[in-house]
């Protein structure tokens, strides 16, 4: 195991297996993976209602707010950005420590760009591929979030080796 972690095939393997999650996931119809009768059941009573309802902004061209789009779908919206920041954020971590090896470790930057470049790639065509799926609204927005997810993670990365490496 520990020489698979080295050469980086672990990473890859599972940067591969977001892949497959995510292109799974993004031939669903909203309907499908659709979070608002679970938040419907859980979180019946409301919680933090009065706090949520000071945050409104702008997303796509859409107001979003719990006056705009009500409790359950403002929830759900969060959880669904921070599904695609978080799903980005391995792929591209598991990217840049699967490329690692690969281009020799004295290259971290070039490891960075293309784990990130890659991992955004990919956003791109995820949000493409929903567009032929019905019922789903692809956004530029979500590629830039995704992109960001990815970067996170390997700058963070970075510096953890950077850290590692002066001790």
């Amino acid at each position: 195991m520990r020489k698979q972690l080295k050469n980086g095939n672990f990473y890859l393997a599972l940067a591969g297996l977001m892949m497959l999650i995510l292109f799974i996931s993004s031939s669903m119809t909203y309907q499908q993976q659709s979070q608002v009768s679970l938040i419907q059941k859980y979180l019946a009573h409301e919680p933090l209602k009065e706090t949520l309802n000071r945050i409104s902004f702008d997303y796509a061209g859409s107001e979003i707010s719990l006056s705009a789009t009500g409790y359950d779908k403002f929830i759900e919206f969060f959880i669904r950005k921070a599904a695609h920041f978080m799903t980005y954020f391995v792929l591209g971590g598991s990217l840049y420590l699967g490329l690692s090896p690969k281009l020799k470790q004295k290259s971290s930057v070039l490891s960075l760009f293309f784990a990130w470049l890659a991992a955004t790639g990919y956003a791109a065509i995820d949000e493409f591929h929903q567009m032929l799926t019905g019922g789903r609204t692809p956004l530029f927005q979500d590629v830039m979030l995704d992109a960001s997810g990815a970067l996170t993670a390997c700058v963070l990365i970075l510096m953890y080796q950077m850290i590692r490496k002066k001790r």
